[in-house]
């Protein structure tokens, strides 16, 4: 049930964001309900495995590669989710900080009423 509570407010954090940013579309809550899917299960999987090749370049960044991490797979989800469209690397790095944002101040508010 927790899951499928933060899968609906990192839903909610995709279309927000994608309001904010000028270079991020999403058609619908059902298409950032997806993207979301993917964003976790992206994280869960590939994410690991991608910070453990890099950690020489995330050690001489300071962790800001971890970033670009992130931002691959913004632009990975949107190659197979038809419904998002980020239009290049640099909207997909704003759009993942945004996101990190909104999706904190979600948890934070959800934290509040528990």
């Amino acid at each position: 049930m927790n899951f499928l509570i933060k899968l609906l407010l990192s839903s909610l954090s995709v279309i927000v964001a994608s309001y904010i940013l000028p270079g991020a579309y999403v058609d619908g809550f059902f298409d950032a309900l997806v993207v979301s899917l993917f964003l976790a299960l992206f994280s869960a999987t590939l994410k690991p495995l991608l910070v453990i090749l890099t950690i020489p370049v995330t050690v001489f960044s300071l962790g800001f590669f971890l970033l670009v991490i992130n931002a691959l797979m913004i632009m990975l989800a949107d190659y197979i989710v038809d419904g998002f469209h980020i239009d290049g690397f640099w909207w997909a790095l704003l759009f993942g900080v945004i996101l990190a944002i909104v999706n904190s101040i979600f948890e934070g508010v959800s934290k509040k009423d528990d």
